[in-house]
């Protein structure tokens, strides 16, 4: 177990270490962030509620062009450097906040910060792809979200000070927090070509004299049928951190801490499960059959979701309980899944473009699914939870057609070289 912690925590691999460190002092900052920063929009900037919607979705939008635009710029100027200088401007951005005293430098401030975590992952995405191979990719990836998770709940826990201070100076110093566990996470980033071997040729292979361009992934109907199927599944992150909650307090019984209990126990059952989920998942064919599992598992939670709509208090706390399980078994598969996919079936030579366009798709996800899941589940309870099901199904079916087809045509392929 110890042994398994250290490897997780501290890997020999020096890219892996330094992507492992970034990862702990970025999701410090995003749990800090999450847990203040509607209190801090609303009560210390003054704005009101649906300002603060509307100025996200803005910033939202922001972030689907620049994940896309992240992947041509990572296959321009390599894809470490583009992630060390957009963790630079996040982490300014988040500094800046504690500045902005209105909707347009709130706006502003909003929309440099989502775009530069837009690049970051889109960059991060390409330097795992260029350094790493087969199925190392995924299980990096695997342990990186699990690192993502526990830290996030970390910075959870240690905002509850300022929600128990409950001033505006405790929420300022709190994103100046935000920043600056930002700004530490470009420090394992720097000089890491001089301590990787061969990382600096790989990063920079868009420098080749006589490289040949690849192909763009916008023309590769697999991929973009692949990366559109898995974004509709990708709502449910916006299904469990805004759809779920609301849920639960305006059209349940159960008691509001419920939300709370949920959360923690998707953070654990993804942090001892989502490693071994992504085994295998290096296979194409494996990958496809992952991810429409998963997504069964997701219809049946939000068909318990909606159930519990209608139970008592105890009841609904029990069946929301056995949802947010299922909900959280089929994150980790369809998760893992998407992974194999965006990782396989992309071009290597246009490895930044094609990572571009799978963060793209998450992106989208994000800014759609809090309406999305608003319109359907929590206003129209149990028909929209059905509708909500059909949907992550029928998605789950379509990315397992069109990775046994893929997995067909290299077959043959393979068949017809040998």
């Amino acid at each position: 177990m110890l042994d398994r912690l250290r490897r997780l925590l501290a890997p020999s691999d020096p890219v892996e270490r330094a992507l492992t460190a970034a990862t702990m002092a970025a999701s410090l900052a995003t749990g800090l962030f999450y847990s203040v920063s509607a209190l801090y929009f609303t009560r210390v900037i003054g704005l009101e509620a649906t300002t603060v919607g509307v100025g996200l979705t803005i910033a939202g939008a922001v972030g689907v062009l620049m994940s896309f635009a992240g992947g041509y710029a990572a296959d321009r100027v390599g894809a470490d450097r583009l992630q060390l200088w957009a963790n630079v401007v996040q982490g300014l951005a988040f500094l800046a906040y504690v500045a902005a005293d209105g909707v347009v430098g709130f706006v502003l401030v909003a929309c440099v910060a989502v775009g530069s975590r837009s690049l970051q992952g889109t960059a991060k995405a390409t330097v795992q792809a260029r350094w790493f191979t087969g199925a190392e990719r995924v299980a990096i990836r695997a342990r990186l979200r699990v690192i993502t998770n526990v830290f996030i709940g970390l910075g959870t826990v240690l905002a509850g000070a300022a929600l128990l201070v409950d001033t505006a100076t405790a929420y300022q110093v709190t994103m100046l927090a935000v920043g600056a566990f930002s700004l530490l996470a470009t420090v394992p980033l720097a000089g890491l070509r001089r301590r990787a071997v061969g990382f600096g040729q790989r990063m920079d292979a868009h420098l080749e004299v006589d490289r040949v361009v690849g192909p763009s992934p916008l023309r590769d109907r697999t991929y973009l049928g692949v990366v559109g199927l898995n974004s509709v599944i990708a709502m449910q992150f916006g299904m469990t951190s805004v759809g779920v909650p609301l849920w639960i307090v305006t059209r349940t019984e159960a008691p509001e801490v419920v939300v709370s209990v949920l959360l923690v126990l998707n953070t654990v059952i993804v942090a001892l499960f989502q490693v071994r989920a992504a085994r295998g998942t290096h296979d194409v064919l494996v990958a496809g059959r992952a991810v429409r599992r998963g997504s069964l598992l997701l219809a049946a939670g939000c068909l318990l979701y909606g159930a519990a709509g209608s139970a008592g208090a105890v009841l609904a706390v029990v069946v929301l309980v056995a949802a947010e399980v299922l909900g959280s078994w089929a994150e980790v598969w369809c998760e893992a899944g998407a992974w194999g996919l965006a990782f396989e079936l992309a071009d290597p030579v246009s490895a930044g473009r094609y990572q571009g366009l799978s963060q793209t798709g998450y992106s989208v996800a994000s800014m759609v699914a809090p309406a999305l899941v608003t319109a359907t589940a929590v206003d129209h309870g149990l028909p929209g939870w059905l509708f909500l099901a059909a949907l992550f199904a029928a998605a789950g079916a379509g990315v397992a057609a069109i990775s046994r087809a893929a997995a067909a045509r290299r077959t043959s392929e393979v068949a017809l070289v040998a």
